[in-house]
């Protein structure tokens, strides 16, 4: 497993490891490194690798789509060359900006990606890349909004955020599927079932963000208010999708439960690491 210091890694291995044995790097295999990659493989010699190493900073891909590239598209491919060298098959987990998000609807899995930012091109190269490498092994898993326990999270931040302030300000014009990487963590598993190809594997439903705060603040009992703002006044410099919640369509795919059921527990088992 590649990245597996982060926050989906850090439940993936939590999953895996009573009944598996995970050999998990991060920082210390360069994805970007092919000879340092297949050494690695092959010296685990596992019948899956889980690559979740991604370069996942929006705004800076923006800016230095190059090295977003080497990461996110050529480690993506040297990781699914070095699995096939050895038979195991791959599970990548991919993003809902691959999508403009112009649809005006979920998208599903034979949707046309077409991104409109750095960071959304460079994971749609990385599919590519690792379905090229590896044809008949690899499993693309689109996700999106992901928060967690291990790292930091928009959930968390508006817990804080909604202990200290009276309001806070938030998008209201992006819309997506917000998904806990608790939920996500076996459903990657649940792919290895399934036949090669691409998979939505994002919280049911969809809700915009500053929805989302409204029902993070509301499960946490914080009396914030939301004032719902535009992209354009908060002023980013990458462009995000309008509308990229993601269905899940394709027959077997896993389907996880709807964002609200999961953000409950999630608020209900967990205290921010901010404000612990």
């Amino acid at each position: 497993m590649t990245g597996a210091a982060g926050m989906l890694g850090h439940d993936l291995v939590a999953l895996l490891a009573p009944g598996h044995e995970v050999t998990a790097v991060d920082l210390d295999v360069d994805v970007t490194d092919p000879a340092a990659v297949r050494t690695c493989v092959r010296d685990a010699r596992p019948e899956a690798v889980f690559h979740l190493a991604a370069w996942t900073d929006v705004d800076g891909a923006e800016a230095r789509e190059a090295e977003a590239h080497a990461v996110n598209a050529d480690g993506a491919g040297n990781v699914a060359a070095a699995a096939a060298e050895v038979g195991a098959a791959v599970v990548y987990p991919s993003t809902d900006y691959v999508f403009d998000g112009r649809k005006g609807a979920p998208y599903a899995e034979d949707d046309p990606p077409r991104p409109l930012g750095a960071y959304g091109r460079t994971k749609l190269a990385g599919e590519r890349a690792a379905a090229a490498a590896h044809p008949e092994g690899v499993r693309v898993a689109r996700t999106a909004w992901l928060y967690g326990r291990a790292g930091r999270n928009f959930v968390d931040t508006m817990r804080r955020l909604g202990a200290e302030r009276d309001e806070v300000a938030v998008v209201d014009d992006q819309e997506g599927s917000p998904t806990w990487t608790r939920d996500l963590a076996p459903a990657l598993v649940a792919l290895l079932d399934q036949p090669p190809g691409v998979y939505h594997t994002a919280g049911g439903g969809s809700v915009t963000w500053a929805g989302f705060a409204e029902a993070i603040l509301a499960e946490a009992g914080l009396g914030c208010r939301v004032r719902r703002i535009t992209t354009a006044e908060l002023g980013r410099p990458a462009p995000r999708p309008a509308m990229s919640a993601l269905a899940s369509t394709r027959p077997g795919a896993p389907r996880l439960r709807g964002w609200r059921e999961a953000l409950r527990e999630y608020i209900a088992t967990t205290v921010p690491e901010e404000v612990a």
